[in-house]
Parts: C-alpha cells; structure tokens; sequence
C-alpha cells in the first residue's frame, strides 16, 4: 500500500528535535521557525513535555469518556486561570477542525438557526462544517457546499452590518488570519462583531487555534480588543506536538447528556501534554518573551526596504514580498537550513517556538541581510 499522496513534501527527514532546532538523518541541523504550523509552543521536547507525558504512559494511557478522569478537571481549572476565561466550560477534542465543527454546532443548538457568517481568506479546518467556513473553494467538495455559509471582507463594519440578521446562528472569526496571511481584525471591528451579535442573538466564535495559547503576547489575540467570546476554539499550541484542542463555552450554554462527543478527546495523554504546556507558559513567563521578541523581530524586519508590508502581534508574523523574491522561502531552507511558513502568493509566515531565543532570532536576520542584499544588486 502507497500513501495517500496529497501533501507537497521537502526532500527533509527529521529524526530528532530540541528547542528551536530539528536535524535530520544524515545529521544536518534545521532552525525552526514555523513549528509545524504554530503546533510547537514551549519548543521540541521541552523536558518538561516530554516527563509529563512519559509519567502519564507509566499509569493509563487511555479509557473512553464515559468514566472519571481528574485530569480533564485539572486541566480545566488551569487553562480557566492563565487564559482569563475561569468560569468557561471546556469541551476537549483531538483538533481545531473538531473543535470549530462543534462550535458552530453547539451555537446552532443554542439558538436554533443554520446560517454562519465567516470572512474572506478565513481557514477553519477540513471537517465538513468547517471546511465550508474556509474562503478556499479549491478544497470544498460538492458535499461540503451546502452548508449556510456567507463570507464577508474583514475589518468591513458596512458590509456585516447588512449581513447580520436574525437568521444567523453564529460569527465565526480568527483571531489573527494564518494561513490568509497574518491579517489582524481590527479592534473596533472585533468590538463591533461583539455588540452586533448580541443584539441579534447570534453567538460569536473566535477561532484561536494557531494564535492563540500566548502566541501573540497575550493569551488569546481577541483578547486586544478587550471582548469576550462566546465561544473560542483551542488547538494547535495546545499539546505542542501531542494531538488535543478545545472548545470554551459561555457559562450561559447549559449542556445536556451526548451533546457533543469525542471518542479520543481528553485522554490522559493529551491532558498530562496541555497541562504541561500550561505550567511551562507559565513558570518560563513564554507570553511576555513572545510579546517582546516579536517586537524587536518587526522592528529589526522594517529595515529590510524589499520587504513590502509586515504584519503581526508577538511571534505570529507576516511579511509580503514582492514577485521578483517569490522563492525567498525555499532559499531560506536550501541555503540557510531555516524553516519558515507561507501564504500565497508571497507572504513568509513566522510561528516559532514562543522559547526561541534572541540569538536564535537574529539567524533569520542574518540570512535575509544575505539573500535581500544579493536580490537588490541583482
């Protein structure tokens, strides 16, 4: 049997990983900067990840959600108190596909109704309901299409305002665009959504899957514009390589018995993993590094005049080049053995390790000084 081919592979064996670095089998070292997309929070194989985890596979590795485990209770309770959302409800699942299918499926239980508004360049997953809030239609197959689906331009007040009704049964927004880019809704915008939402009995749904976990400098990026989510789906960053995400819940969602289900969500594994992630933020102070780093990398990034727009907050960043500098990804690999992300057409993608070092930092620096400095006399 072959392998189902659908994924646009480097020629690239990692076989071993710490911190920042990843090497592959014929020993050659790696600098990652995008950590598997924004999966690695505390860095690979932070002792601490790696001893919660083999501890846990020492007692009870796995049993179905129809018994006790105290450590969903515990994880709960931690993931209240560092997030800033202690009287949520935390339902735990294995991705942030599952977590936004069932998000736009409990804001529909809620109130009754189908439609969602999404917004353009949106990427909510590849399950059914999510994958047709994604603003790709290259990957929704005729079966996903029929769900009720609007797309909107981000950061446009006029346009939600006619779109918002009282058919809608939910607004489901990230809180930083990944794979679209690095684009920000606004402040405002966000406090609009807020206020409109309410007023029409919709629920809104902030999607944090990759900027959330203290990426950006605070726990959750919507947390800028001082709002609360109804609802706000968790994945990614979460386990830091071990599968699990999340849905939090407004204390006014009353559940009932099979609601939602998981058969592998919030298993000991991946809770003794997300818990793990959750001291380290804490007890490393990773949030605030991350504020600060990703400051200095922007500031350091503005001096480069090929470089186009940047954009981000802490360490999700984005920055567009221009055509003529198309295969500065691939060149930062090849030449510099530096991984980074992309958006199409020419945007780099930035999702280190929230631990990745100053030193670590100016290695980007210096290889773009090489390959902008050589692009500009060319």
């Amino acid at each position: 049997m072959k392998l189902f081919d659908v994924y646009p592979l480097f020629n690239i064996e990692p076989i071993k990983a710490q911190g920042s670095w990843l090497w592959d089998k014929e020993g050659k070292k790696y600098l990652d900067l995008y950590g598997g997309h924004a999966v690695i929070s505390i860095g690979h194989n932070h002792p601490h990840f790696v001893e919660s985890l083999k501890s846990q596979l020492d007692k009870i590795s796995f049993y179905s959600n129809s018994i006790k485990n105290e450590l969903q209770e515990k994880l709960a309770e931690k993931l209240g108190q560092v997030s800033g959302y202690p009287q949520h409800q935390l339902f735990l699942c294995n991705s942030g596909a599952e977590a936004n299918e069932n998000a736009m499926k409990l804001a529909s239980f809620v109130n009754g109704r189908k439609k969602i508004i999404a917004f353009k360049k949106a990427f909510h997953g590849r399950t059914s309901g999510a994958v047709a809030a994604t603003d790709n239609q290259k990957i929704v197959a005729p079966f996903n299409a029929g769900h009720a689906i609007e797309f909107l331009p981000l950061n446009d007040e006029r346009a939600f305002t006619q779109a918002i009704n009282s058919e809608v049964a939910a607004v489901i927004i990230e809180g930083i665009q990944g794979v679209g880019g690095i684009h920000i809704p606004t402040n405002s915008f966000l406090q609009f959504l807020s206020k409109k939402c309410k007023e029409v009995g919709a629920l809104l749904i902030l999607d944090e899957v990759q900027s959330g976990y203290g990426r950006t400098g605070k726990f959750f990026a919507h947390q800028f514009a001082n709002i609360e989510a109804d609802i706000i789906t968790i994945a990614k960053g979460m386990g830091n390589g071990f599968p699990v995400g999340g849905v939090l819940i407004h204390p006014s969602i009353k559940p009932w018995a099979g609601m939602l289900g998981t058969t592998f969500g919030g298993n000991y594994l991946a809770c003794a993993a997300a818990l793990s992630v959750l001291e380290v933020l804490e007890n490393e102070n990773l949030m605030q590094h991350a504020a600060e780093l990703g400051q200095y990398w922007m500031n350091e990034l503005k001096n480069f005049s090929s470089i186009l727009e940047i954009r981000g907050e802490g360490l999700m960043i984005g920055f567009d080049l221009p055509d003529s500098l198309a295969t500065l990804r691939q060149d930062l690999l090849v030449k510099h053995s530096i991984f980074t992300g992309e958006a199409k057409p020419n945007t780099v993608r930035l999702l280190p390790s929230l631990a990745m070092s100053k030193g670590e930092a100016d290695i980007l620096l210096e290889a773009l000084s090489i390959e902008l400095k050589q692009a500009a006399t060319v």
